[in-house]
């Protein structure tokens, strides 16, 4: 719902908190404003459909007055000294760090996130800012050899401008951080748009530690909007010439269009996207310790990580030992309110989530398959589920449920799992269970994936690696590697003779 009041104000500093429903304000250009008309938009709670915060509702308008601001302040944040840069990511590091009990409060609040993940999510973009302080130094560029025997050539790595981020709502926080922090380390400024369902811990709580470690103004711009404003503020993205690049993490369908226009614009992209992500679990694993790492991989944070899994492709003699351990595992798993430290499985992000699995299960069954165990939904908390006996060919074989449902199916060897892994259209994180280590890696190597473990979640990241996907899992890589994606290189050369000219 939007609501207008009289119109936009200003602030040095957030409002203070409300004890019922807290009232934001965006970030623009060093300021906390309201939008210029006014008008403002609900985030609620997903597991009672309560009113968390009250934000901005934006228009284009104010995000053009976000990129207009990060376009002025570009060229000085690219100049500071390396030095003045690390103090303010480690500033902002401690920061983040003293604040991690309000900010998964938050989490839990906004998005349903319970206490383990908002823990990991805040100690990883903890660990983020701490790298980021080093990559400040990172060498900009490498001395060329030239066929010119007294010419000196460089390749020189330059910020790339005004960098506009979109970040999702399912890792709120840890995904907000990383849209931001490598963009940042390599010279550019940024403008964030959240997601309508997280405008809070995907947006503005990243902007509140970094105006408090004091990053200039207009480094880091955060615009928040009401649903149906998202495309205005795209547009402008796509439109507005000082922005060069536009980082999406988010589903494969709303990337295209991304990449579509940004490529029209001639402006880059780098894109993080979901993934059907596979285990397989061979004959030779240990039952206990593989139904373990497949209950976690596939119903941590209700199923709503793009790196959950999705499908066990388990070898026969293994099979009915592994799918019983893993219902018991699955059956033994605390459901409710996140709120709750013990809770691993809270509610779904909203109503459309919850019709989703319920649609995909019901559909599975229609077609064949067998729940295992869970496929009852409660308000918005959808027990664990397993299904078997599920057709190749249908919607929750081959596209992420994005909730806490796996299906467990049998192969006759490797072959015919690497086969299916592969034909998958997604490619970001698979894992194998095995005790010939060795053969777990030769699997893993013939796999199309961007991240391939053994013996490892696939919910599985560290701030510095380079995680990412091929295929429709997008492109472009998380980590130091990042540094990368958010510059371009400018060849340089210098004469230190008198070169012959042909004239």
């Amino acid at each position: 719902m939007t609501t207008t009041t009289s119109g936009p104000s200003v602030s040095a500093q957030p409002p203070a908190p409300d004890t019922t429903v807290r009232t934001y304000r965006q970030f623009i250009d060093g300021e906390w404003v309201e939008a210029r008309s006014g008008a403002t938009v609900e985030s609620r709670n997903p597991l009672d459909d309560s009113v968390f915060a009250r934000v901005p509702a934006s228009s284009r308008e104010d995000a053009a007055a976000a990129v207009q601001a990060a376009e002025r302040a570009q060229p000085a944040w690219a100049a500071l000294a390396p030095s003045e840069k690390r103090h303010l990511f480690l500033r902002a590091a401690d920061l983040l760090e003293a604040r991690t009990d309000r900010f998964a409060d938050a989490l839990a609040a906004e998005t349903g996130t319970g206490r383990a993940f908002a823990q990991f999510q805040l100690g990883w973009s903890v660990s983020l800012l701490r790298h980021a302080a080093g990559w400040v130094f990172r060498p900009s560029g490498e001395l060329l050899r030239s066929d010119n025997p007294h010419t000196m050539a460089f390749a020189e790595r330059k910020p790339l401008g005004v960098v506009a981020g979109f970040t999702p709502w399912n890792g709120a926080t840890v995904l907000a951080w990383r849209t931001v922090v490598a963009p940042l380390a390599a010279g550019n400024t940024v403008v964030v748009k959240p997601s309508e369902e997280a405008p809070v811990t995907a947006g503005l709580m990243v902007a509140e530690v970094l105006a408090e470690a004091g990053f200039p103004a207009g480094t880091i711009n955060v615009v928040t909007h009401a649903p149906a404003d998202a495309a205005d503020l795209a547009e402008e993205f796509y439109a507005n010439p000082a922005v060069r690049c536009l980082n999406f993490t988010g589903s494969a369908g709303t990337a295209r269009t991304i990449a579509g226009r940004s490529g029209a614009a001639l402006k880059r992209s780098v894109m993080e996207l979901g993934g059907y992500n596979h285990v397989i679990v061979r004959d030779d694993a240990d039952v206990d310790h593989a139904a373990r790492l497949v209950a976690f991989s596939a119903f941590f944070h209700q199923g709503q990580i793009c790196m959950n899994a999705r499908r066990v492709l388990v070898h026969r003699p293994l099979h009915d030992a592994f799918l019983a351990r893993l219902v018991q595992v699955a059956e033994s798993l605390p459901v409710g309110d996140p709120r709750d430290p013990s809770t691993i499985v809270g509610p779904l992000i909203n109503d459309r989530a919850v019709a989703q699995v319920r649609t995909r299960v019901t559909e599975a069954v229609a077609a064949g398959a067998r729940i295992a165990t869970g496929g009852t939904i409660s308000g918005r908390i959808c027990r664990p589920t397993v299904l078997t006996d599920v057709p190749d060919d249908i919607s929750v074989s081959c596209e992420e449920t994005f909730g806490p449902v796996v299906i467990v199916r049998p192969v006759d060897d490797d072959e015919e799992a690497i086969s299916l892994v592969n034909a998958s259209r997604y490619g970001l994180s698979f894992s194998v269970v095995t005790a010939d280590t060795a053969r777990g890696m030769e699997i893993a190597s013939r796999v199309d994936s961007g991240a391939v473990h053994v013996n490892t979640p696939t919910v599985n990241d560290e701030a510095h690696m380079p995680n990412g996907g091929v295929k429709d899992s997008g492109w472009g890589r998380s980590g130091v590697d990042a540094l990368d994606d958010f510059t371009e290189i400018r060849w340089m050369t210098v004469e230190l003779g008198t070169r012959a000219l042909p004239l």
